[in-house]
């Protein structure tokens, strides 16, 4: 993958990730409410869950642009996954 389309897509990510936080009550009105975050993460579980979900796009889109994902992955899921 070539570096500019590699940045690309992490900044894509990223912003993203940042609407998500930015912008919880928008995504809430239009994909609705988790009902399993409800249930488990109490009142404003949704907004918790959106929020965490925008942070996670934040944090990968950050990795694919500094090409540090398959990095992450092997030092997290290296030892699941031998080589």
């Amino acid at each position: 993958m070539s570096i500019i389309f590699r940045i690309l897509i992490g900044l894509v990510l990223v912003a993203i990730g940042f609407f998500f936080v930015w912008k919880t009550r928008k995504f809430m009105e239009t994909f609705g409410r988790i009902e399993w975050a409800d249930a488990k993460l109490g009142g404003g579980g949704t907004n918790l869950m959106y929020k965490f979900i925008g942070l996670i796009l934040i944090f990968v889109g950050f990795m694919v642009a500094t090409n540090l994902w398959n990095a992450f992955l092997e030092a997290t899921l290296g030892s699941i996954f031998p080589k």
